[in-house]
């Protein structure tokens, strides 16, 4: 029987910690590290991030757009990261924020949460403007693949605040998300399905006490979060939180020794 992705992340979070580092290989990124606009220079920029997160840390999220940038050759090298990390025991929740409905979401995630497609990985992030419902493909593909998904729920952008606090009825729509994820978790105890809430939140405006899933916290570092920072907005919830931090490893490249020193300095 396949393991769950629950499974996998708990036994991996408690050997290495919950720090969850982004790959995240923009132009300026390239730019800093002296390395050209060009493919060649995404594959030197992703093969230091490799070499520094491999065996280092449970999860790793590979930002797409970035590769996207490049078309087909820097989807490619995406694949080839992708199929390295988890060969090497690595967690890799892709952030791609799909959303759509119907046979396109089915789409969607048998790109993502199938074992043997290309891009095959343990999770990704979804968007559910179009309704939790819309996800169900998702959902039920992450259940019987034993894979998850990371659904945005208020996140670390200031401008989500505008949407994600309106009021929908009796409950804001981050709550709402929080409410029918929670809902899709069951019966599980600690379930496939998660929560991307940002760790730059002045404080926590949603009410997470009973969820059953993981929480994604992007924001350390160059956001302005800090591990105790989350640790104190979380509060009991910390276990159950991954800390996330991507510019704030990145800007330490190109030498992988100091981009590991910056995880080191990170997970605390």
């Amino acid at each position: 029987m396949t393991e769950s992705f629950p499974e996998r992340l708990q036994s991996l979070t408690a050997e290495r910690g919950q720090l969850c580092v982004g790959i995240d290989p923009h132009l300026s990124v390239l730019e800093a590290w002296g390395l050209p606009a060009t493919v060649e220079g995404l594959e030197k920029c992703v093969r230091a991030m490799l070499d520094a997160t491999v065996g280092a840390v449970a999860v790793v999220k590979p930002n797409s757009a970035a590769f996207e940038v490049f078309g087909a050759a820097g989807i490619a090298v995406l694949e080839r990261a992708i199929a390295e990390l988890r060969e090497s025991g690595v967690l890799v929740l892709l952030d791609v924020k799909r959303g759509d409905i119907g046979i396109s979401m089915d789409d969607y995630a048998r790109a993502y949460l199938e074992e043997g497609a290309p891009l095959s990985v343990d999770a990704i992030t979804v968007n559910p403007f179009l309704g939790i419902g819309s996800l169900k493909p998702a959902m039920e593909r992450a259940r019987d693949n034993g894979r998850g998904l990371y659904v945005l729920c208020r996140t670390s952008n200031p401008e989500g605040g505008q949407v994600q606090t309106a009021w929908a009825g009796k409950y804001s729509v981050a709550e709402r998300m929080v409410q029918e994820v929670l809902e899709a978790n069951r019966p599980d105890i600690f379930g496939p399905f998660g929560l991307v809430v940002g760790a730059t939140l002045p404080e926590l405006d949603v009410d997470l006490a009973e969820f059953n899933g993981s929480i994604l916290a992007p924001g350390i570092g160059a956001q302005g979060a800090t591990l105790e920072g989350v640790r104190e907005l979380f509060g009991e919830l910390y276990p159950k939180v991954l800390p996330t931090a991507s510019r704030a490893v990145m800007q330490s490249g190109p030498d992988v020794s100091a981009l590991a020193e910056a995880i080191d300095a990170l997970r605390g």
